[in-house]
């Protein structure tokens, strides 16, 4: 191996350009979807699609799969899945058999009344993750938004801690970050918050213990509140020993540990809780539990389902007292998580994908080291992601610090105008039950090339 290579910024600058007119020219028909959306704001469904690469994104025609054409009839291996929302793939034939029965046959799609269903999914989910009582919602950003409430009902207190750069959907709680100077200050992308985060937060480094105690010693913090590996910032991983010592703290402190497994339940069947035996005292998931159909859950111990109906009081818990909705636990999304859970989301289907995911990840690295270049790749199961920093950080501060929209652009827009669709907002590559050998082979190829493009050889 010879000295680190350099990216040449102006060979760079001309590469992309060369994807992008490459894109512009390939897809006229997304193009013209989006100069006709005069009614969407930000001419998208929603906001942050307009993160796509290439200045507008493409128009979705069909998905199956792993497998998504555009209305340009361009065909893509997805390794995107929805940014995890459709990790089981796109219209599983289970969850779409349960779906079509619930609408075509018994109806009832939302009637606010409970089903067969929600109770088989209950126990699937104290089977795989542990915790015994289970609530539902339309997405974890809402499992996190009513079990924080319950948190602070369950233990008289108001604060929560989180980490720099964390990912909890858009809960307003979360958008804060330890600052240049070390002191918290609410992220620079959110967006109007109603309240400064550092009203109702604390906020430390991934993999800090010390800092952890620090924070919790205030005595104010009602729960701690993680991924179990942070997946939004690209993929930081707990250093050995974090979890057992954050566990030991929030007991400590009197702090309930609250685990978002949304992304990370990658990791395997019962997600990192289960693979690594954590122990929380609230769960919270969404997004691929339903194989598309919107959902999330939230799981509570016995003690924190326990204290916090004897601490109700005049809280709302039986009407609207910011906890709940009327759609949430409907029946179309219960069938669509008990055939996903049941039939999709196997532990032998997770089996193949984190196959697939090591796969990936050797190639990758393999490439990386043979270029000479400053990047680092970290698999989570079926979830694998690189970063343009060598070693891969330790933090979220780290990993934003590694940040880099030019390559980004480049990558993505390389990678898809091959044929190959990437996470937008960062380089994740996610599998599902029916990704193959031979589509990882592809991603190697052309991963290869854009790299030797990219360093002129």
């Amino acid at each position: 191996m010879g000295c680190i290579t350099v990216v040449d910024r102006i060979r760079l600058t001309g590469l992309l350009e060369r994807e992008r007119t490459r894109f512009h020219a390939e897809h006229p028909k997304s193009l013209a979807v989006r100069r006709r959306a005069d009614h969407l704001f930000g001419r998208v469904p929603m906001t942050w699609m307009t993160q796509w690469s290439g200045g507008f994104p493409l128009a979705l025609a069909s998905a199956r799969g792993n497998t998504i054409t555009d209305v340009d009839e361009l065909t893509y291996i997805d390794f995107a899945l929805g940014d995890t929302g459709a990790m089981a793939g796109h219209s599983p034939e289970p969850t779409v058999r349960a779906v079509t029965e619930r609408i075509a046959t018994l109806g009832g799609i939302s009637a606010m009344l409970p089903t067969e269903d929600a109770e088989w999914v209950a126990e699937e989910l104290t089977r795989r993750f542990g915790l015994p009582q289970w609530s539902f919602t339309l997405s974890a950003t809402d499992a996190n938004r009513w079990a924080i409430r319950l948190a602070r009902l369950a233990s008289g207190k108001s604060k929560l801690l989180v980490f720099s750069y964390c990912y909890h959907g858009s809960v307003d709680e979360t958008f804060v970050i330890v600052g240049p100077d070390g002191q918290p200050m609410s992220r620079p992308d959110n967006v109007a918050p109603g309240v400064d985060p550092r009203v109702t937060t604390r906020v430390v480094e991934w993999n800090d213990l010390t800092a952890v105690e620090r924070e919790l010693a205030h005595g104010d913090v009602a729960a701690i509140l993680m991924e179990p590996a942070l997946t939004n910032i690209g993929i930081v991983l707990p250093a050995p020993g974090f979890h057992e010592g954050l566990r030991a703290l929030a007991t400590k402190y009197s702090a309930l540990l609250m685990i978002d497994e949304t992304h990370t339940i990658s990791a395997g069947p019962g997600g990192m809780t289960a693979r690594d035996g954590l122990r929380p005292d609230i769960f919270v998931i969404g997004k691929s539990i339903g194989g598309g159909i919107p959902c999330g859950a939230y799981g509570l111990s016995e003690e924190v389902a326990s204290t916090a109906r004897e601490n109700a009081g005049a809280a709302g818990l039986g009407d609207v007292g910011g906890v709940g909705g009327t759609l949430a636990g409907n029946a179309l999304s219960s069938a669509a998580m008990r055939a996903t859970l049941g039939e999709v989301l196997t532990d032998g289907a997770f089996a193949n994908m984190t196959e697939m995911a090591t796969r990936y990840t050797v190639d990758v690295e393999q490439i990386i080291v043979d270029a000479d270049l400053p990047w680092s790749i970290a698999q989570l199961g079926a979830r694998a992601e690189y970063r343009f920093v060598r070693p891969g950080p330790r933090n979220g501060g780290e990993s934003a610090a590694a940040a880099d929209r030019e390559l980004d652009e480049y990558m993505h827009l390389f990678t898809l105008n091959r044929g190959i669709l990437m996470t937008p907002f960062h380089n994740m590559a996610l599998m599902c039950p029916v990704t193959t050998a031979p589509d990882i082979d592809h991603h190697s190829e052309v991963f290869a090339e854009a790299v030797a493009e990219l360093i002129g050889r």
